[in-house]
């Protein structure tokens, strides 16, 4: 598989909207009226910067309408606050769920933006406490947060991210019982699940997401798909996808159509397995 230098040109996502939800999604807009898969997750599931992102091709070898449900940076929060969004996936025949991070939702310390769950909105009391030296003013994305409050104070900081484990479990779990319908999740990263559960590993998505937490909801799934990102598909860097020079770097940090490709085909026993039944 070959993917070539496509230069600066950046991507026309084609935005849509379904029902009266105001979450905007990757288009072309889809019949949401037949059997369908959904495919929920963030900036990957999105696609950010590629021609054709997982689901795309999932669709391809399944034969399936894969519905783009993906918005950048999303946690579990934005899905769950939308009762019309959930009803659009228990309609699918299935599911697909991307793991997510485990710093992007609302909890006791802080608040993140409703819609765009990497967006610091306020600090609360007791993360005000926690770390009253800090300026919570200056934030306004969680890993920005995360990085500062980690390096100031590794101590205080693994009460945080213990308890943003906590939460992102239930979260999690509330999510797939809501959905009420079979469930993939699919981790998705250049590394397996971690063992270490004291890892304050930021920048390595799905942060902050260990081993133990990954089987403290595996139960409510349907199947797991692990896909660790090839290095063959790590060292083509950006080739394969369309970036304006400002965005070159953010690029860099996504997984390119090679670890789509790889995503695509580690998914699909799994779902021909639910849809065929």
């Amino acid at each position: 598989m070959v993917f070539e230098r496509l230069g600066r040109t950046p991507l026309d996502y084609k935005p849509v909207r379904y029902g009266t939800s105001k979450l905007t999604f990757r288009g072309p807009a889809r019949d949401l009226s037949g059997d369908y898969v959904a495919c929920l997750g963030g900036t990957e599931t999105h696609g950010k910067f590629l021609d054709r992102p997982w689901p795309a091709r999932l669709e391809e070898d399944l034969g399936l309408p894969c519905v783009n449900f993906g918005l950048p940076n999303a946690g579990p929060d934005v899905f769950l606050r939308n009762a019309e969004f959930l009803d659009f996936a228990r309609g699918a025949s299935a599911v697909v769920l991307q793991v997510p991070c485990a710093m992007n939702l609302s909890n006791p310390y802080y608040d993140v933006h409703p819609r765009r769950n990497d967006r610091f909105v306020s600090a609360h009391t007791r993360l005000r406490r926690l770390y009253p030296e800090v300026d919570f003013t200056e934030f306004h994305f969680t890993r920005h947060m995360m990085r500062r409050l980690a390096s100031l104070a590794p101590e205080r900081f693994t009460l945080l991210r213990d308890s943003l484990q906590d939460i992102w479990i239930d979260r999690m779990q509330r999510l797939m019982a809501r959905i009420d319908r079979p469930v993939i999740l699919l981790w998705l990263a250049n590394h397996a699940p971690g063992a270490n559960p004291n890892s304050t590993e930021i920048c390595d998505d799905p942060a902050f997401v260990s081993l133990a937490m990954m089987r403290a909801i595996r139960p409510r799934a349907a199947h797991l798909t692990q896909v660790v990102i090839s290095k063959t598909a790590r060292e083509l860097g950006t080739r394969g996808m369309r970036f304006s020079p400002m965005e070159e770097s953010a690029a860099a940090d996504l997984p390119g159509p090679l670890a789509h490709a790889e995503a695509a085909q580690a998914l699909l026993p799994a779902l021909r397995a639910l849809t065929e039944a």
